[in-house]
């Protein structure tokens, strides 16, 4: 027996005393699919792909619930080839050499193989190699569904040899409209229990759906449940009661972890406070880790606010203090009030970027020795060899600054910290102009 015997017929429904409704009311057709219109509008590209049969393996790359495993089992309709679904976190290599050799056999009978490879970014590196002669001679068609960046988690060779789509969550309206659907819906949603929704019930499911089918589906399945035990009626309230969380499309690995602090930390950098706790609510929200955000926190301190406002420093490691003190959620107060103090407070990333650019030069610059001016000399050798011969005590000098280069000779004139002219950063600035004029003075005199 091979893995193309007793394939699943796709074009109808599972039983309806078994299937989720999620799966009931999956589309059969791409006339029956909702959303991704950017793809599968007139004249796009993946509709084209599809209508002109092109056997290109391809990626979706998604949110859950949007429609990936659904559009590759429309395409393996459409195309009327054997569907085999593959999923990467039960299978191995072994299971991946048995389906390539049996698509192989298929295509020398004519026989065209659409293997759909569920979260192919848990697949490993040999393990997507795996793929690769299969996919470049055509022997399979690959179609991977993935809610990683794919440029990050697919293997260079195997992602130039698929086209990627993104596909987007769905809208709260589109949500809503396929929900009233599944109620009305006789033959495969919930039209034979005799139900009725509210608008604002549906509403309600959709809101917490985060643009996820799926889970809306099932929300609306034990709302239904909950009806059934009532009056049939599916009102706001059990909708609430069927909501136990929002979902939070989160993953504190993966792409949407470095997008959510990314807003963060730019909506801090850019004097936003409003935007800024949005982010760090919705992080908190997710679970994600508070001693990750403070440090997160504390590196915004010093690389967006620097020594225009140097405080901000220790109010930032004095707010991971009480994280730690306190714990989540009475801690989470904390962190806020340090993000709105960063939003709030003056801006200046001189140290940031003149660190910067001391270290490139550290990187591609010879590495000087110390001048012997600026060496200890606790030896009598080190004394002979003129070690610390020169150097002049800033403290016996007037206005407490020599005239004294403390840069190796190859660098002598190098400007690095340049102060801007906000907050507590422009008395710096004066102060720096005040050193410059006392050396200058001595040089002159000198």
């Amino acid at each position: 027996m091979s893995l193309f015997d007793n394939q699943p017929d796709f074009s109808k429904a599972p039983p309806h005393t078994v299937a989720p409704l999620a799966e009931r009311m999956r589309p059969r057709t791409l006339a029956e699919y909702s959303g991704q219109e950017h793809l599968l509008g007139p004249g796009k590209p993946l509709r084209v792909q599809i209508e002109r049969d092109d056997p290109g393996s391809m990626i979706f790359w998604g949110p859950p619930g949007v429609g990936k495993t659904t559009l590759a089992k429309i395409i393996a309709e459409t195309t009327k080839a054997s569907f085999i679904e593959f999923s990467a976190v039960t299978s191995g290599i072994k299971e991946i050499k048995q389906v390539m050799a049996d698509a192989a056999r298929a295509a020398e009978m004519h026989s065209r193989t659409i293997l759909f490879v569920d979260e192919i970014h848990r697949f490993n590196k040999a393990q997507q190699d795996a793929f690769l002669p299969y996919v470049e001679r055509g022997t399979i068609r690959l179609i991977g569904a993935t809610t990683e960046n794919p440029s990050f988690e697919i293997i260079s060779a195997l992602l130039s040899r698929c086209r990627v789509y993104v596909l987007q969550p769905l809208s709260e309206d589109r949500i809503v409209a396929l929900l009233r659907r599944a109620v009305e819906d006789k033959d495969r949603g919930l039209g034979a229990l005799s139900l009725t929704a509210d608008d604002d019930a549906l509403a309600l499911i959709a809101s917490y759906s985060s643009g996820d089918c799926r889970n809306a589906y099932n929300t609306l399945e034990v709302a239904a449940q909950l009806a059934l035990d009532s009056d049939k009626h599916i009102s706001k309230n059990k909708a609430a009661e069927a909501i136990q969380q929002r979902v939070l499309i989160y993953d504190k690995s993966g792409e949407e972890h470095y997008n959510l602090i990314s807003a963060l930390h730019k909506s801090v950098r850019n004097s936003d406070p409003d935007a800024a706790l949005y982010w760090l609510a919705r992080m908190f929200a997710a679970g994600e880790d508070p001693l990750y955000l403070a440090r997160r926190v504390v590196r915004m301190a010093v690389e967006d606010i620097g020594l225009a406002a140097p405080e901000a420093l220790n109010l930032c490691l004095s707010a991971k203090q009480a994280m730690e003190f306190l714990g989540s959620p009475e801690g989470d107060l904390a962190l806020a009030e340090a993000v709105v103090y960063l939003c709030l407070a003056p801006k200046s990333n001189s140290v940031y970027t003149a660190y910067g650019a001391v270290l490139g030069e550290v990187e591609h610059t010879r590495q000087e020795p110390v001048p012997l001016h600026l060496r200890n000399a606790p030896t009598r050798l080190m004394k002979e060899l003129d070690y610390g011969k020169g150097y002049r005590y800033a403290h016996d000098e007037e206005g407490r600054v020599a005239d004294m280069d403390c840069l190796p000779d190859s660098l002598k004139g190098r400007s690095y910290y340049h102060p801007t002219q906000e907050g507590r950063e422009k008395q710096l600035a004066q102060r720096m102009d005040e050193i410059r004029k006392i050396r200058t003075s001595k040089r002159k005199n000198s």
